[in-house]
């Protein structure tokens, strides 16, 4: 079944426009689990314009699901940051420095060695990793040989197509790059754009997904749904394919 990881960037980004403490992060990390998510996800930038690095040492010893931190290795404090609290999953986007928001993945063959070399990090401390990358099947192949344990699909370009009203279209190169994925032996994430409306239609697709990590559409709907209600309705886009 495939796990929902919620971002919890978008409430940091509204407590920050005002200052102090409201959204209170160690509340919504506690609810958001309570409400049904099975992992909560982070993304901290260097300029820590959503999610402080502060945050993510607070929330640390709360989480009784999964966590999962995201970010540009090249920035050694994200690396010492990683190492330092240990989350269950680390995802390497290779975003660049004040990038609004992650539109790429890796150039596996391009970054291979260096890839090879800062998974390498993580995983002999114990941390699962996962490496962004689009839908590309040589991108694929060569993210296998990185000693990933996962790649997630970077999946605006299906939302937007889903969007436009052609989801065959939208799903064809997803499936073909999970199929890859599959065939070698690497597990599957999925994040960027999801919602209430296009999950479903990619987890009946594309089923041995392991984990959808979703935060700005998430929030977005939790505004006329409510937070907890929103978790089950993303729950159940899941559970019913």
């Amino acid at each position: 079944m495939t796990k929902l990881s919620v971002n919890i960037n978008k409430f940091a980004t509204i407590r920050n426009s005002r200052g102090g403490n409201n959204p209170n992060l160690i509340q919504v990390t506690q609810d958001a689990e309570r409400f049904g998510a099975e992992g909560i996800t982070v993304h901290p930038r260097p300029d820590e314009r959503h999610i402080r690095y502060a945050d993510v040492r607070a929330i640390r010893p709360l989480i009784t699901t999964e966590f999962n931190i995201e970010g540009n290795p090249t920035e050694q404090k994200f690396v010492d940051l990683v190492l330092e609290v240990m989350p269950h999953q680390v995802t390497l986007v290779p975003d660049a420095l004040g990038q609004l928001t992650s539109n790429h993945g890796w150039n596996t063959i391009e970054h291979q060695e260096y890839l090879k070399s800062i998974i390498a990090i993580f995983k002999k401390a114990g941390i699962r990793v996962s490496i962004f990358v689009d839908p590309i099947p040589e991108m694929i192949i060569a993210a296998a040989s990185t000693g990933t344990d996962r790649i997630e699909l970077y999946t605006e370009q299906y939302a937007k197509m889903f969007e436009e009203g052609k989801p065959e279209e939208a799903i064809a190169p997803y499936v073909q790059a999970a199929k890859i994925a599959q065939e070698h032996g690497l597990g599957l994430n999925a994040g960027h754009d999801l919602d209430s409306k296009n999950l479903g239609y990619l987890i009946r697709h594309i089923p041995w997904i392991d984990e959808v990590s979703i935060g700005h559409a998430l929030v977005c709907d939790s505004l006329y749904w409510g937070f907890e209600n929103t978790i089950q309705i993303y729950r159940r886009a899941i559970s019913n394919r």
